[in-house]
């Protein structure tokens, strides 16, 4: 079975496999039957070429230790089951479509995105206190089900906050870099629960707007530039929901919420949130008229090496 495709109608130990539910670049996700049981359950396989490899299989075996250590309505919880013939996680089943997909098929409400918001804050507030980080926030990492009750999903790129830092490079290079990495983090520093903190503000820019903040095409904007204010895009939204949506995406993590159940706090008493005398509402404007500027000097940074290498061939051949 290891080197077989896996489809539907196949056992995998003392699973019956329904369907595929979702692929990514590292594993498949199938809905299955537990004989045993018959219970439903989801299955999330790594691909096989990627089994041998020793940092993938640390951080896929974390992702299992972390997800069951953990217990809360809002985390997809994650069912021991140690008689396996090959590595894969067995995981309840939720009846739910992934945030990206809702948030491609419907338009958000402030209140709605709000509503949605604060239970991610909930789930992250849980596994924060627990000293757990999910460095990897993203629309398609949250299930949304009935009446919009959320589960965050995938804890691959999850650690503890005091724990050791382990760089995955086989892995990063296999998902790609995210539009939903903190500023910190893309200049090499350790995320904490203020880089979770920054990803949700991403999220909620991008529910309330229908758009992203920065362009995907030039990550390091979001260390340079400010986005466009979200009611210059969307005057429905409040001064003071802009106002907390510009605190969760503050560049520096000190300025930024402290924890989520103080994100959370703002979201549920929005009247008493106080709207700051932004420099973002005045300059984003000067962020945007920079860009061509900003081109430049990213070629002119790529081609040093270039230029290097030919005066290095020039003195070389004379």
């Amino acid at each position: 079975m290891l080197d077989q495709p896996i489809n539907s109608g196949d056992k995998l130990d003392h699973y019956r496999i329904d369907g595929v539910v979702a692929h990514s670049a590292v594993a498949t996700i199938f809905r299955a039957i537990d004989l045993r049981t018959d219970q439903q359950v989801a299955l999330k396989v790594p691909h096989s070429e990627l089994e041998s490899d020793p940092t993938f299989a640390d951080r896929f075996r974390r992702e299992e230790e972390i997800g069951q250590e953990l217990n809360h309505p809002g985390l997809i919880k994650l069912l021991a089951d140690h008689d396996r013939s090959r590595p894969y996680i067995v995981m309840e089943w939720f009846e739910g479509k992934p945030l990206r997909q809702v948030m491609s098929e419907e338009k958000f409400t402030a209140e709605r995105a709000m509503r949605i918001v604060i239970s991610i804050c909930r789930a992250l507030e849980y596994i924060h206190n627990h000293g757990i980080v999910h460095r990897d926030l993203r629309p398609e990492h949250i299930l949304v089900g009935a009446e919009d009750h959320i589960k965050l999903i995938d804890f691959g790129a999850a650690g503890q906050a005091a724990g050791r830092r382990i760089t995955f490079t086989s892995i990063s290079q296999l998902t790609g870099g995210s539009e939903y990495i903190s500023p910190e983090e893309l200049k090499g520093k350790r995320g904490d629960a203020r880089s979770d903190i920054y990803a949700v503000g991403i999220i909620l820019y991008e529910m309330v707007t229908g758009r992203k903040p920065f362009p995907e095409s030039e990550p390091f904007d979001r260390t340079l530039s400010h986005p466009v204010p979200p009611r210059e895009i969307n005057p429905a939204i409040s001064p003071q929901l802009q106002e907390v949506i510009y605190r969760a995406l503050e560049r520096e993590p000190r300025n930024r919420y402290a924890n989520a159940h103080d994100f959370a706090r703002d979201l549920e008493h929005l009247d008493q949130v106080g709207v700051a005398d932004r420099a973002e509402l005045r300059d984003w404007k000067k962020g945007r008229s920079s860009q061509p500027r900003k081109v430049a000097l990213y070629v002119a940074m790529a081609l040093i090496p270039i230029v290097i290498f030919a005066l290095l061939f020039y003195f070389a051949n004379r």
